[in-house]
C-alpha cells in the first residue's frame, strides 16, 4: 500500500513530477548529455508550474467572482461532492495505474499512438467513473473493473479523436489533447468543417487603427471580463442582492470599481502567464518525448492539457468563452425544472473546455466555426449536466455542477448506465 500510495500521490498525482519524469526518461533514451537532461527535465517542471499558475490566476483571482455570483442567485454548487469520495482513494489509484498501463500497451501495439499525459486528469476520470459506479450500487471488484475499462477506453479513444482536429489548429501532429473537452471539441470541429471557412480566422480579424490594441488577447480578455462583471453587478442588484456582500468587499476601503478592475486585470495576467507556460512546456516535453516514441512506444505522441493550444488562437478562446456563457445561461432559463437539479452556468467549463472547442472550430471553420461551435457547446453542456444529475445525485452532483458538462458528464452517464446493468 505504501508503494501504491507513493505512485498515486507522488507521481501520477503531481503533474509537474509526472511530466518531468516523462521528459527525463525520454532524454535518457535519446542519450542526451548530462547538461541537456538536467535542463530539459527541470524546464519541463518549470513550464508546467508556470502554466498552472496562469490557470490558477484565471480561475482563482478572476472568473471565480462570476461563479460566486451565479451561486448566490441560484442554489449553491460549490464543487464539494455529496459524499466523501476520499474513502475510494485506493480504488481510484488502482484504476489510474491500470488505465495508464493499458494506454501504453495499446500505443505500443496498435495504430492509435497517443499517450495520456495530463496528470490531474489521470485522477479525475477514475474519480468520476468510480462515483458513477458507486451511485449504481457497485462495490469491490466490479466497481474497480468497470472504472478501469471505461478509463482505459477513454484514454485511448479521446486523444486520438482529437489528433486530426489539433493538427487543423497547429499544422503538425507532434502532440494531441488529453482533456474532457473532447466531446464538445469534436462537435465544434466538424460543425466548423460543415458550415465555416477556415481561411476567415478569428486571429485575422481586422481592427481599426484606433482600437488596434484589441489584437492583444490579454487586453481584450480583461475588457470582456470587466464588462461581464458590470453586467453581473446589475443582475445581482435586480435580484435583490448586494454585490459588495456577494463579492466580499463590503466594509473594505475600496469599492466596486477597484474590485472589478482587479478581477479584470488578473484575467489578463493569468492569460499572459498561462501562454508563457504553454510555450515553455511544449518546447521541452515534445522533443523529450521523442525518446520514448523512438525507443519504447514507436510513433507515440503525448496527449496534453487543453491550454497547450490556446496560443494558436487566443481570440477564439475569448470568443468561445463569451458565446458559451450567453448560450448556456439562456438554455438554463429555458430548461428550468426539466432536470432533477438546479443548474448554474459552468464558468470554468465555458472557459477551458468550450474555449478549446472554439479554437478547434476556428481551426476547421474560421470565425463562423468558432462562434457556432461555442454556441452549440454551451447548449450541450447544460443538457449533459442535467442528464448527468440522474446518475450523480447521490454522489458528486454538486461537484459536477461546477466541473461537468463535457466528457465527465457524457462518459459518466455511459458508465452509470452500464453500472446499473451490472448491479
Amino acid at each position: 500500500m505504501k508503494i501504491l500510495n507513493f505512485i498515486i500521490n507522488e507521481i501520477f498525482g503531481q503533474g509537474a513530477i509526472f511530466l518531468a519524469l516523462i521528459a527525463l526518461i525520454g532524454l535518457l533514451l535519446q542519450k542526451k548529455s548530462f547538461s541537456e537532461i538536467v535542463r530539459g527535465t527541470m524546464m519541463t517542471a518549470i513550464g508546467f508550474f508556470v502554466l498552472s499558475q496562469g490557470t490558477g490566476i484565471i480561475t482563482g483571482k478572476s472568473i471565480d467572482g462570476l461563479a460566486s455570483a451565479f451561486n448566490t442567485i441560484m442554489p449553491s454548487a460549490n464543487g464539494t461532492p455529496d459524499i466523501d469520495m476520499s474513502q475510494y482513494g485506493t480504488e481510484i489509484g488502482i484504476v489510474m495505474i491500470i488505465a495508464f498501463a493499458v494506454n501504453l500497451l495499446f500505443a505500443r501495439f496498435s495504430k492509435w499512438k497517443s499517450v495520456f499525459l495530463t496528470g490531474h486528469m489521470l485522477y479525475w476520470f477514475p474519480y468520476v467513473f468510480i462515483a458513477a459506479g458507486v451511485g449504481a450500487g457497485l462495490v469491490g471488484f466490479k466497481l474497480v473493473a468497470l472504472a478501469a475499462v471505461i478509463t482505459s477506453i477513454y484514454m485511448i479513444v479521446a486523444p486520438n479523436l482529437m489528433k486530426p482536429l489539433v493538427k487543423e489548429v497547429t499544422g503538425d501532429d507532434s502532440f494531441t489533447i488529453g482533456h474532457p473537452t473532447t466531446t464538445l471539441s469534436v462537435i465544434s470541429g466538424y460543425l466548423g468543417k460543415a458550415i465555416g471557412n477556415k481561411e476567415k480566422s478569428t486571429e485575422s480579424l481586422k481592427f481599426p487603427e484606433s482600437i488596434n490594441f484589441l489584437k492583444e488577447v490579454s487586453i481584450t480578455g480583461s475588457i470582456v471580463i470587466c464588462l461581464t462583471y458590470i453586467v453581473m453587478s446589475f443582475i445581482l442588484k435586480a435580484k435583490g442582492f448586494i454585490p459588495a456582500e456577494v463579492w466580499g468587499y463590503a466594509g473594505a476601503s475600496t469599492g466596486v470599481f477597484t474590485f472589478i478592475f482587479t478581477k479584470s486585470i488578473y484575467f489578463g495576467v493569468g492569460v499572459t502567464v498561462m501562454l508563457l507556460g504553454v510555450r515553455m512546456l511544449i518546447s521541452e516535453i515534445v522533443p523529450a518525448f521523442k525518446g520514448i516514441a523512438d525507443k519504447v512506444v514507436p510513433g507515440a505522441i503525448p496527449a496534453l492539457d487543453c491550454p497547450v493550444i490556446f496560443n494558436y488562437a487566443p481570440n477564439a478562446l475569448i470568443i468561445g468563452f463569451v458565446v458559451a456563457m450567453i448560450t448556456s445561461t439562456i438554455t438554463i432559463i429555458l430548461t428550468a425544472g426539466m432536470f432533477p437539479t438546479v443548474i448554474i452556468p459552468l464558468t470554468f467549463t465555458c472557459f477551458f473546455e468550450i474555449g478549446t472547442a472554439a479554437i478547434i472550430g476556428n481551426g476547421t471553420g474560421g470565425v463562423r466555426g468558432a462562434v457556432v461551435g461555442a454556441a452549440v457547446s454551451g447548449v450541450i453542456m447544460v443538457f449533459l449536466v442535467g442528464l448527468g444529475s440522474y446518475f450523480f445525485n447521490n454522489t458528486i452532483n454538486n461537484w459536477m455542477l461546477v466541473y461537468g458538462g463535457q466528457d465527465f458528464s457524457l462518459w459518466g452517464i455511459v458508465t452509470g448506465l452500464i453500472a446499473r446493468l451490472i448491479a
